[in-house]
């Protein structure tokens, strides 16, 4: 068992704290504003939409010190154990003058009542220091997070475009104390596992994978977190119970991309941002797809494994990645298995994970160069929107212009995310045509029985499966006389 220490440790602006009586759900949002009266930080929609709540997280990896945009309303605070916390507060230069973040915001107009602007300046101010002259789209990419009611948007970009001429960031309070912060934070890293409070009010933080192994087999029923992007909404808007937590998020063993043999394996807690890079160049239809989930925020703090482990029915990653024919590694003690990723979707809330067993990474196969593959999402908003259907379609064509080789899966479609087999059945050894395609239709009712929500109705569910189909036909075979079928609302 590794060592114990009852407390957790991070940096917050240029000051360190310990605190050793920790609540499980206490979010960071709850502590700055409540126990540090650090009110600049908003609470909006307490559930990583609007990005008022927008603060910056700087934590160790193999490359340094990185800073990034997360929602303090669903970053709960044991998280942060071995962290630098910076709110907007931190911003202010030792003459009291602004930041040239603020000062473009305010030259340009770019706030009004004022509410969201603490959250765009954190967003605009993790974008200037790792870009410093962007172009319009990675602002607007920056922003996805960031909702505002008032002004439009366009003087914030204006802001955004000028921040550089407003001085260089090297001079601002993060780079003059990277160094020290880098210290602090290396010193902090004790090897140690974390465990505060007892009972319903516990706690643990695990030292390394094998710790949190071990923690599991004691603890076979705790709550597991890593991004929270979705458990926080468990405890800010159902109010769920969820201790004992275990968090994961800081184990650096889990948040490695490697590739072996064609196989890009990502581990469990590699974020939607970290793994974007390797996928998209690997698997570049993959980079659009990732890039509408969430915000930035939420992709920061967002995990593969996590997207994976919670099974719903609307994530985003399960759909493409079981078209490419991905593996799990789960893990239980000193026991790994590796299952097909489709196998480990059972049912309606139910995966193929035994009591004290964790997903410990994701194989994904590389698709061949003569392979077709593509992935798009369907949602009522293009940006920070939930999935109404998503299509993940992977074929090869063999010499003689048939389908060699279909693997379909969709989300939203079913209970679980789940393949399109007879599809797949119908287009298989057929002729890569409109007529095939066409004829593939009538079988997407003997795949799915969609549902009629708050984000879609049953039937454009289905003609938006279909349409899809038809969509990667069109995009891979240089077009055809396919009729795509539109939904006449009742």
């Amino acid at each position: 068992m590794a060592r114990v220490r009852r407390e957790i440790r991070f940096l917050l602006n240029g000051r360190r704290i310990a605190l050793a009586n920790v609540q499980p759900e206490c979010t960071l949002l709850d502590f700055l504003r409540l126990e540090c009266r650090l009110t600049g930080t908003k609470e909006g929609c307490a559930e990583g939409d609007c990005g008022a709540c927008t603060v910056l997280v700087g934590r160790l990896d193999e490359t340094g010190l990185v800073y990034e945009g997360v929602n303090a309303c669903i970053r709960f605070l044991a998280s942060l154990d071995g962290c630098h916390v910076v709110t907007v507060e931190h911003l202010k230069r030792a003459d009291g003058t602004l930041h040239p973040v603020q000062q473009a915001l305010v030259d340009h107009h770019g706030s009004q009542c004022g509410f969201c602007t603490p959250g765009f300046v954190m967003s605009l101010y993790a974008l200037a220091m790792r870009t410093p002259h962007p172009s319009t789209t990675e602002i607007e990419k920056a922003l996805q997070g960031n909702l505002c009611r008032c002004t439009g948007y366009e003087s914030i970009v204006r802001a955004a475009r000028a921040i550089s001429a407003y001085g260089d960031l090297r001079d601002d309070p993060l780079a003059a104390e990277r160094e020290a912060v880098t210290a602090e934070l290396t010193a902090m890293r004790d090897g140690a596992r974390v465990e505060i409070g007892e009972g319903r009010a516990r706690l643990v933080i695990p030292a390394n994978v094998d710790d949190l192994a071990e923690v599991l087999g004691a603890e076979p029923h705790a709550t597991l977190v890593a991004g929270a992007t979705d458990v926080g909404l468990w405890v800010t808007k159902f109010m769920r119970d969820i201790a004992p937590v275990v968090f994961i998020g800081g184990l650096s063993q889990l948040r490695t991309v490697r590739e072996e043999d064609g196989v890009l394996t990502i581990g469990a807690g590699v974020s939607y941002t970290q793994a974007m890079p390797h996928l998209a160049a690997r698997i570049p239809a993959l980079g659009p797809l990732f890039e509408r989930i969430g915000g930035e925020q939420v992709r920061n703090q967002g995990t593969i494994g996590g997207n994976i482990a919670n099974g719903s029915p609307i994530g985003d990653t399960p759909p493409p990645l079981i078209a490419l024919g991905a593996r799990l590694t789960l893990r239980h003690g000193e026991t790994r298995r590796t299952i097909p990723l489709e196998d480990f979707f059972i049912d309606y809330g139910k995966q193929d994970r035994r009591p004290g067993e964790f997903v410990e990474a994701v194989h994904v196969p590389l698709p061949s160069a003569d392979a077709r593959f593509a992935a798009w999402k369907v949602s009522k908003r293009r940006d920070e929107d939930i999935t109404a259907v998503l299509g993940a379609f992977h074929l090869r064509i063999a010499d003689d212009g048939t389908v060699a080789m279909a693997r379909i899966a969709y989300g939203g479609m079913a209970a679980t995310p789940k393949r399109a087999r007879a599809v797949e059945e119908a287009l298989v050894g057929k002729p890569w045509t409109p007529a095939t395609v066409e004829e593939a239709l009538s079988a997407y009712e003997r795949d799915f029985t969609p549902i009629s929500d708050m984000r879609a109705s049953a039937e454009y569910r289905m003609l938006a499966a279909k349409n899809l189909l038809k969509r990667f036909f069109l995009e891979t075979s240089g077009g055809g006389p396919l009729q795509v079928t539109r939904h006449e609302a009742a």
